[in-house]
């Protein structure tokens, strides 16, 4: 009889605008992420890293694409994560974004990066 399959981490595309490098220093210094692979002169293409989660920033001069693009990043002690963003003046965060617990269960706070890409962190409460 085979294992069943198992889904692992899942690594989002997501557009960084026309300055990739730009998109890799608001990870890097406000979210907290490592660059671990660039690609191209000027940067087209780069992977950043935090723990288990990774993302890859792809430039796109689509404005409406980065708007319309949102994932979400479980965490495990988001307190911590949340007044650690807030440190750094907090100037990330969406307008509605503070952390929260919502009905299905999840603490929560959203951030948007540099092109408007809206990144949701959460821990499950439930």
């Amino acid at each position: 009889m085979s294992k069943p399959s198992v889904l692992g981490h899942i690594s989002p595309v997501i557009p960084a605008g026309t300055d990739v490098a730009g998109a890799i220093a608001f990870y890097e210094e406000q979210l907290g992420f490592t660059t671990i692979y660039t690609e191209g002169t000027p940067i087209t293409l780069a992977i950043v890293k935090r723990n288990s989660a990774e993302v890859f920033l792809y430039q796109n001069d689509d404005p409406h694409l980065a708007q319309w693009t949102t994932f979400r990043i479980q965490v495990e002690n988001i307190e911590q994560l949340y007044e650690e963003f807030q440190a750094k003046g907090g100037a990330m965060f969406h307008p509605n974004g503070q952390l929260q617990t919502q009905p299905w269960g999840a603490k929560e706070f959203v951030v948007l990066d540099i092109v408007g890409v809206c990144i949701t962190f959460y821990e499950t409460v439930l």
